[in-house]
């Protein structure tokens, strides 16, 4: 589940932060709307936060890390504005995404994962894949 898809629809979201030019995610509807399909196992979700989402949903947890300087660029092409920019920055830098999984999650299930440049992104899918094997090879034996 990608849940910026999933607020989309316009039932997940509580309001609009203006500031930030988006919405402003219902947590616990999230919560509540994943929780049955989060019962099967084989479920991805993607979000730019993890610490609303109930510790006993993942088995691992991939907290991806770009260089500051690449992740301005890219958000500055993207259009966001003085602001959402530095904030995205500064919480790059100081790794509030990964003290977050770190501080929800086992600290042994949680992840970093470079994310610069195209061949990284393939070593990162390769990594995953391979993760996700090995836990299918120890949960089905």
């Amino acid at each position: 589940y990608i849940l910026p898809n999933v607020h989309s629809r316009g039932q997940l979201y509580d309001d609009y932060d203006e500031e930030y030019n988006c919405p402003i995610l219902d947590e616990d509807g999230v919560a509540d709307e994943l929780d049955n399909q989060m019962r099967e196992c084989g479920v991805t979700v993607d979000y730019h936060g993890c610490d609303f989402f109930p510790e006993r949903w993942f088995h691992i947890v991939f907290v991806l890390r770009t260089d500051a300087n690449i992740l301005y660029e890219i958000l500055e092409m993207w259009g966001y504005n003085e602001k959402k920019l530095k904030d995205n920055i500064q919480c790059e830098i100081f790794q509030v995404l990964y003290e977050e999984a770190t501080a929800s999650y086992k600290e042994e299930v949680v992840h970093q994962l470079p994310s610069n440049k195209p061949e990284e992104l393939e070593n990162n899918v390769d990594q995953i894949l391979k993760w996700i094997e090995q836990w299918i090879k120890d949960y089905n034996s």
